[in-house]
């Protein structure tokens, strides 16, 4: 109880020491997140879309998907920077947690349009919708709780791996960890442990809320009026998002 005690108070002292400061360090570790998950989001989310709305390449997106979470990140990272060299490390960062993010944003865009009842999209072309008014009007809005749990799985996967750019001198939460352990300051290691688990706490209780806020009204009230079982094909759609074995969902 010592250590953690010892590591609250560090954290709360202001003494960073030979680090950076904790809100630098923060900001840092943000600032990797949001660039790795939106250049990762402008590559699978489109190529989602097109796999949920004509059907075609799923196969290759879930081998694709599959490959890249078996990827180690930290082998990635120090191979990528020895391919680049030293000057280039942020690249190399920024690259290793891309494809890190790019099979839950990929499964999250394309499950969310499977999930979605092909009835409602037939009943559109029955009306004469066109399919970009399909697209748009009805599998975006209704694909979109899903795509965002594949954000919000995909960001705490990186937000926890950019911890690891500090071995190679980025800074950010990391650096309190990895160079705390030769010095022996448990207490700063402790800290930066609880820094990066509050940090991702308060960043999946935001995106909590925002897929909560994502669901269409109409959806909204007519579960709220008449709750049922979720589908199978809901179910397995919701665990492909976060990663999960879809044969988990279905029991």
């Amino acid at each position: 109880m010592n250590l953690f005690g010892d590591a609250i108070s560090w954290i709360f002292s202001g003494d960073s020491g030979q680090f950076d400061s904790i809100p630098v360090a923060i900001g840092v570790q943000l600032l990797y997140t949001v660039i790795s998950v939106v250049i990762a989001a402008a590559i699978a989310v489109p190529l989602g879309w097109y796999i949920g709305h004509t059907g075609k390449g799923r196969e290759i997106a879930v081998s694709i998907s599959g490959a890249a979470r078996a990827i180690p990140s930290f082998g990635l990272l120090i191979l990528l920077t020895l391919l680049l060299g030293v000057l280039h490390k942020p690249e190399a960062a920024v690259i290793s947690f891309v494809v890190l993010a790019i099979p839950s944003l990929l499964a999250g865009a394309y499950t969310g349009f499977e999930a979605i009842d092909r009835r409602v999209i037939d009943a559109g072309r029955s009306m004469g919708m066109t399919e970009s008014q399909i697209l748009w009007r009805i599998e975006v809005p209704l694909g979109l709780p899903l795509l965002v749990g594949g954000i919000r799985a995909a960001t705490l996967q990186v937000l926890a791996t950019v911890t690891i750019a500090a071995y190679i001198g980025l800074g950010g939460l990391g650096q309190y960890i990895i160079a705390a352990i030769p010095l022996r300051r448990f207490d700063i290691l402790i800290g930066g442990a609880l820094l990066v688990a509050v940090l991702a706490l308060v960043i999946d209780g935001l995106f909590a809320l925002l897929q909560h806020l994502v669901v269409p009204r109409g959806i909204r009230a007519a579960g709220a009026t008449s709750p049922r079982a979720r589908s199978a094909r809901q179910r397995r759609a919701e665990a492909l998002a976060v990663g999960a074995p879809a044969s988990s969902t279905t029991s």
